[in-house]
């Protein structure tokens, strides 16, 4: 029976370990797939574009603004190759629409469509795992040529390879020339799986973007000096949209730190949560392992009694009944890695593409924690046991 009740004060240690991994586990994964999301926004990229990507409460503002045309890309390279002391490389635009992708009787509803030239390759890291991108001539004729997204390519395709094949975007056909690689998505957010790339004479001469979606990147010389680049940028734009001085503008400059402001609620979301939990499975477990030793330290009076009278000494019994409640704790915060390990191993086959795994700190973590709770539970009752009278102990009835 004793066994039994320590099993079950041990179980809120085990239940606290596995909550304090999964927690950081997940904050892990969540800042690594959200950081290989932002590789693809460019760290030293520049997005001139219609409104904030992290506050667009004031719609009709931004909605109202004039459109971002594809020609002050060709304004802001002009004014770059005229200064040598420009912070800025290069422009290029690339307005996008939700469209229907289709080839046979298969479709794609609300596909991201990108009209753009060559020079975005320059611009943002651009992998393909079949075929290439868009080339100058491609981007310079407007042909009908297109790149596709991995989700698209699978979508329409299947495991057959979909190069050279034809698909319909609109009313017109377009062939296949590239399938980008894989980059998963961000809790949703933000995918780039998704994506159709056309050269940006043929996205205009089919499509129409307004300035809701229209996008200007701009690619900065030195990643370090980007806000001095961004004041470049900012005169520059309203030089060339001919905002007077005293008027608010009628653009945005966005960059990726715009969407990592997303991930700090998702983040302390976690940490309360796990908080909350963790701290509720310790202090429960703990309580019961520290009446448990309370409990042992009455049954065994007598044999503390007897201990002290053939000469143990206070430390002996102190780490004697400390010893007890600090094993059980030790090895319930092993029995709860095991726990953290399974569903590690679990959430990994399901969600491939949420990388959570325990690192080395993770485990130290975990198993100081359970050595914490043992020590902090055992120590009042060890201390009391300690400090009995051995005549008195002798005497306990």
């Amino acid at each position: 029976m004793a066994n039994h009740s320590w099993a079950m004060q041990a179980l809120g240690v085990i239940i606290g370990v596995v909550a304090v991994t999964m927690m950081s586990a997940a904050i892990k994964g969540v800042e690594t797939i959200f950081d290989r999301s932002m590789n693809m926004l460019g760290s030293d990229v520049l997005y001139v574009e219609q409104s904030p990507w992290n506050d667009t409460d004031d719609f009709w503002e931004y909605k109202n603004r004039p459109d971002i045309r594809p020609s002050t890309a060709d304004a802001l390279n002009r004014m770059i190759a005229s200064s040598r002391s420009s912070l800025l490389q290069m422009a290029v635009a690339a307005p996008s629409a939700s469209e229907t992708v289709a080839c046979g009787r298969r479709a794609i509803i609300d596909a991201n469509l990108i009209g753009t030239t060559d020079t975005y390759a320059l611009v943002l890291p651009v992998n393909c795992q079949a075929g290439r991108f868009l080339n100058q001539d491609e981007s310079r004729s407007g042909r009908n040529v297109c790149v596709i997204g991995s989700d698209v390519a699978e979508s329409l395709f299947d495991s057959q390879d979909p190069l050279g094949r034809m698909v319909r975007i609109g009313q017109q056909e377009y062939r296949i020339i590239g399938v980008f690689q894989k980059q998963g998505s961000f809790l949703g957010l933000l995918s780039f799986d998704s994506d159709v790339v056309i050269p940006l004479v043929a996205y205009e001469k089919y499509f129409q973007t307004g300035a809701e979606n229209a996008s200007i990147l701009v690619k900065t010389k030195d990643p370090k000096r980007i806000a001095e680049a961004q004041e470049e940028l900012h005169g520059e734009l309203r030089r060339i949209r001919a905002v007077l001085p005293g008027n608010a503008d009628n653009f945005t400059i966005n960059q990726q730190e715009g969407f990592r402001s997303t991930i700090g609620p998702i983040k302390t979301g976690i940490e309360i949560i796990g908080l909350f939990v963790t701290s509720l499975a310790l202090f429960v477990g703990a309580i019961g392992i520290a009446n448990m030793a309370l409990v042992s330290v009455k049954e065994r009076t007598r044999e503390i009694g007897t201990r002290m009278a053939l000469g143990a000494s206070r430390r002996t019994i102190l780490l004697q009944f400390l010893i007890e409640p600090l094993s059980i704790c030790a090895l319930a915060g092993v029995i709860g890695l095991l726990f953290s390990f399974l569903i590690c191993s679990l959430l990994s086959m399901i969600y491939p593409e949420l990388p959570v795994t325990l690192s080395p700190a993770l485990i130290v973590l975990a198993l100081t924690i359970s050595v914490a709770s043992g020590v902090g539970s055992g120590f009042a009752p060890a201390w009391q046991a300690s400090r009995l009278s051995p005549i008195e102990a002798l005497r306990y009835e």
